[in-house]
């Protein structure tokens, strides 16, 4: 089951009280205080899991506690510090606090930790009260409680390209052809009903990772259809390709749809460069043209078919052109992410 919002409480371990004692040692009379510090608390620490696509554990329990720490004793002893609380998230997962939205950070690479709750100071002991005037201190401290906060994890998928388009635009038939993903695949609308990815696999180590999302019908911006809950996972894409198919009544008026509703969506959306593809070519007759389509903002135009796989080279190598210069722009290495293990796509 794929969940790509949670909201969870997260409380940090409570620190350890400090300790009153003085030192009772055979030989050594008025011996003076000896009471240690108590422990720091156990931080709670989201920890990015590239294992992991979905928030789905967060759903069944809302309440996360770091350990508590041990408290001071006598011989100057300092408690034990309380065991850190690591979760692990899917990469790209964004963390805000649920009551202020604020946004405490997200987790975008394997490994990447965030802290979320610190756990609590240790209290101190009457041994660190002593002073050459006050020799004898009966002070001592309690320990902190941890921090305490309710956090909004959203997970929001990584991939080089994204795929829009209205429900049976053959997002998904696309997807399976030029990857090794298997989405399921059907002639009924919202066959699709949560995001997929894929990684296309290129000859000389080159790769994509491709986003397939649940459709987009008219009026999605007011929650008709599937809405436009799924758009969040297209924001990090480097680029969209937007399928219209050549089944479609009117491409042109499907085309403008698609723009309209990505605007209404998040204007971002609208920025980010896109190509469009006239899928399902093979319904074309030999000797037929393909519609005109007017797309004065789209770097490219493509006609293709998954199924006869006409033209799906020609737009691969449009798509790894386009990501693999964005990525020289934003510095970033050439390798596709945390999908190694999938195998090379050849037309």
């Amino acid at each position: 089951m794929f969940v790509d919002l949670a909201k969870i409480r997260v409380q940090g371990g409570a620190g350890g009280a400090g300790a009153m004692a003085f030192r009772r040692e055979t030989g050594v009379p008025k011996g003076g205080p000896s009471g240690g510090n108590g422990g720091k608390g156990g931080d709670v620490i989201l920890v990015a899991d590239p294992s992991l696509d979905t928030l789905l554990d967060y759903s069944y329990r809302e309440s996360y506690s770091a350990g508590r720490a041990g408290h001071g004793e006598g011989s100057n002893k300092t408690g034990r510090s309380g065991d850190d609380l690591r979760l692990p998230v899917p990469l790209g997962t964004v963390v805000k606090d649920a009551d202020t939205g604020d946004r405490l950070g997200e987790l975008l690479e394997p490994g990447a930790e965030l802290l979320v709750a610190r756990g609590g100071r240790g209290g101190r002991g009457n041994a660190s009260y002593a002073t050459s005037t006050h020799q004898a201190p009966r002070e001592w401290q309690p320990g902190e409680w941890g921090e305490e906060r309710r956090i909004e994890l959203e997970l929001k998928l990584i991939a080089d390209v994204g795929l829009v388009g209205e429900p049976n635009a053959g997002k998904s038939t696309f997807l399976s052809a030029v990857s090794a993903a298997r989405p399921k695949i059907a002639d009924y609308p919202f066959t699709t009903l949560q995001p997929n990815l894929g990684v296309v696999r290129l000859s000389g180590g080159r790769g994509l990772v491709i986003a397939d999302i649940p459709g987009i019908i008219e009026g999605a911006a007011e929650g008709k259809g599937l809405g436009t809950r799924f758009l969040r996972h297209i924001e990090r894409t480097r680029t969209l390709l937007l399928m219209v198919p050549l089944d479609s009544p009117d491409p042109q008026q499907t085309y403008d749809l698609l723009r309209a509703e990505l605007r209404r969506h998040d204007a971002a959306l609208e920025r980010i460069p896109h190509a469009v593809v006239l899928s399902k070519a093979d319904l074309l007759a030999p000797d037929d043209p393909a519609p005109s389509l007017d797309a004065p903002d789209a770097w490219e135009v493509f006609v293709a078919s998954s199924v006869s796989r006409a033209g799906l080279p020609e737009m691969i190598e449009g798509l790894w052109r386009t990501v693999d210069e964005t990525r020289r722009l934003e510095g970033e290495a050439e390798n596709p992410g945390p999908f190694p293990e999938l195998e090379e796509w050849r037309p």
